[in-house]
């Protein structure tokens, strides 16, 4: 690809963009890959409501201990390799998941698939981040949640393919395995793309400076901006770690008088956007959406064919975002999507509350199946337009360089956890208390979270990374 010595590549930038986000691919597709094997882990292992909680949610355990550790041990050996680690994970994951023979088993590959999702969630924003623009850092991070929904649509459209393709997904398909177990090995072709594209991309500049690698570091700022910015930007990221020590983990707290030491503020902050991602509840419309849409009538197949629908209006919402949040701003899609979601979600828990047990499963009458099924979807457009991809561009800028990988470790260990904690809940609930409620539950967080944004978040639109104050 072609660099100018005074502009540098926006194609090479571009390139390097597609690839890390790769991670974003993988982490969408294995996220949304379990949606259709539900039915198909509850047959194999015999398991009950709690049971399939946890099969399908054990994979976010490993998800918050990637995190936690991906973003610690990144300002040690790099973003690109943990990068790479998470790709080899990604395929042990998928092929060990499809050949599990018992619970246990399954479990501990979903959870080391789970520390590869993890470790992608957080040092690909970070990444990104690291090596943009501030004028277009917004659009390029915006990528990331493009390609954690095109993975979920293409897990979902892979799913449905399959199923359809051998008759259901507990049939017996090729090679003698049942079609679930083939769902998780198609992500074997993905995974193996991102392991060997990996090596061909640089180090983040600003992880070269932390090392003292200052002409590895010019060398990408060459290639990345051209002559003129490039010396700039070493000389801004000098700055910026003039005073400071090399970052750690204990860099995220402060003083806080006779109370010991308590996270930094803007770290709280973080914590909050990645908890409040996850309270609104949209990964019980990822993992369960099969479930979900059975469990009000719907046939399997048309089950999985709205999860299809799902993934390709995600992809629209977020791509109408990713065209204008560096015009716009991160803060006032934050708003607007809380607002959307509040109202979606209630009218989902209205159209729920309207229906009666038949033989076990929930009726909806007259037109209120339609209903639950448009505010869904438009849901789903709410979240993709404005939580989903912003929260990981925030989270990928906001916090200071000295504390950008720790920051990231600590809210992205709060995001897995909190997923963890929604995702395992949920078929309780349905057994429970009941979709109705449940959707009233991710209804009251999504108007709270309006609030917390208008109060807490700053603006980071246009930024220099070394603007950024903790």
């Amino acid at each position: 690809m072609k660099e100018n010595a005074q502009t540098g590549s926006p194609g090479f930038i571009f390139l390097i963009v597609i690839v890390a986000t790769l991670g974003g691919f993988l982490f969408g597709y294995d996220s949304g890959v379990i949606n259709g094997t539900v039915d198909g882990l509850q047959q194999a292992f015999n398991s009950d409501s709690v049971g399939t909680g946890l099969s399908v949610s054990s994979m976010l355990l490993g998800s918050a201990v990637g995190a936690f550790f991906a973003g610690w041990m990144a300002d040690k050996f790099g973003r690109r390799n943990m990068l790479i680690v998470a790709a080899v994970f990604f395929i042990i994951s998928a092929w060990g998941s499809g050949v599990s023979g018992a619970p246990l088993e399954f479990i501990l590959y979903r959870i080391l698939g789970g520390l590869a999702v993890g470790a992608a969630s957080v040092m690909a924003p970070a990444y990104i981040s690291e090596i943009a623009p501030a004028e277009t850092r917004g659009r390029l991070t915006s990528i990331q949640q493009v390609a954690i929904i095109a993975g979920l649509f293409l897990s979902f459209l892979s799913n449905y393919i399959l199923a359809n393709m051998a008759g259901g997904s507990t049939e017996v398909f090729w090679g003698g395995f049942q079609t679930w177990r083939w769902m998780f090995w198609m992500e074997l072709i993905p995974a193996s793309l991102f392991l060997i594209l990996l090596f061909f991309i640089p180090k983040s500049p600003r992880f070269s400076m932390f090392k003292n690698d200052e002409a590895a570091a010019k060398s990408t700022l060459l290639k990345l901006f051209g002559e003129a910015k490039a010396s700039r930007k070493v000389e801004e990221i000098r700055a910026s770690l003039l005073n400071d020590h090399k970052p750690a983990l204990r860099d995220t707290l402060v003083k806080s008088g006779q109370k010991g030491f308590v996270f930094r503020t803007i770290v709280w902050v973080g914590i909050g956007l990645a908890m409040f991602q996850q309270l609104v509840g949209i990964n019980v419309v990822f993992y369960y959406g099969a479930v979900l849409w059975q469990a009000v009538g719907f046939t399997e197949n048309d089950a999985l064919l709205i999860n299809v629908l799902s993934g390709g209006l995600s992809i629209a919402a977020v791509l109408i975002t990713l065209a204008t949040i560096d015009k716009v701003g991160r803060k006032p899609f934050l708003v607007w999507g809380s607002t959307g979601m509040f109202v979606s979600l209630a009218v989902v828990a209205f159209a729920f509350s309207r229906g009666q047990l038949v033989d076990g499963s929930l009726q909806l009458p007259g037109q209120m199946g339609l209903v639950a099924l448009i505010a869904a979807n438009a849901y789903v457009v709410c979240f993709n337009m404005s939580w989903g991809p912003v929260m990981w561009v925030m989270l990928g800028e906001m916090f200071p360089n000295q504390i950008r990988g720790s920051g990231l470790a600590v809210a992205g260990f709060a995001q897995w956890i909190t997923n963890f904690v929604i995702t395992w809940s949920f078929p309780v609930f349905l057994a429970g208390i009941g979709l109705a409620a449940a959707y009233s539950i991710y209804a009251f967080f999504a108007f709270v979270s309006i609030f917390f944004v208008l109060w807490m978040v700053n603006e980071t639109k246009g930024k220099e990374l070394e603007d950024m104050q903790g």
